[in-house]
């Protein structure tokens, strides 16, 4: 029974070293796997706790081998449990990405940083929810906008942000 333990162990440490140097392995296998919590870390997480408590309760206690499985694979439960709970139920919560695209900013509005000239470039400084970016910036109409004006992002093209001064705007 202490082999089986002793390989649970070390499936649990070589899958963990995998993981480690290739990635995340788990993707590959959660996409075939439906069921939230049999989550390849949360399989694997559960026998490698039931190969470790295993190892530990024959070499530290005189229990007899059916109560030393029967408390390993609690323990196995419970680690497995803790884990999904509060470690993988955690991390998709958190997996959303504040990445943006340069033209989910069209419309946007913006404050010059480093004045644009009529033919050249300068920067804007976007504020979101997620904080503020600064983007590289043209002027659209071919006009000088002076630093700290209020500009709306017009087009986006070669990443760069081709912009109007809010005043131009209300004109028209």
């Amino acid at each position: 029974m202490e082999v089986l333990y002793w390989s649970l162990l070390i499936l649990g440490i070589f899958y963990a070293a995998i993981t480690l140097l290739f990635g995340d392995v788990d993707a590959a296998i959660g996409e075939v796997i439906h069921i939230p919590f049999l989550q390849p870390a949360v399989l694997i997480g559960g026998l490698t706790s039931l190969g470790a408590s295993g190892i530990l309760l024959i070499r530290y206690s005189d229990l007899l081998p059916w109560l030393i499985f029967v408390l390993s694979l609690c323990a196995a439960v419970v680690v497995s449990t803790i884990m999904y709970f509060f470690y993988l139920k955690s991390i998709a919560k958190s997996e959303h990405s504040i990445a943006f695209s340069l033209n989910d900013l069209i419309g946007s509005i913006a404050e010059v940083h480093t004045s644009i000239p009529s033919q050249g470039y300068g920067e804007i400084i976007i504020h979101s929810k997620t904080g503020a970016t600064n983007q590289i910036a043209a002027s659209f109409d071919g006009i000088d906008i002076p630093s700290y004006t209020k500009v709306v992002i017009i087009d986006v093209r070669d990443h760069t942000a081709y912009v109007s001064p809010m005043e131009e705007l209300q004109r028209l």
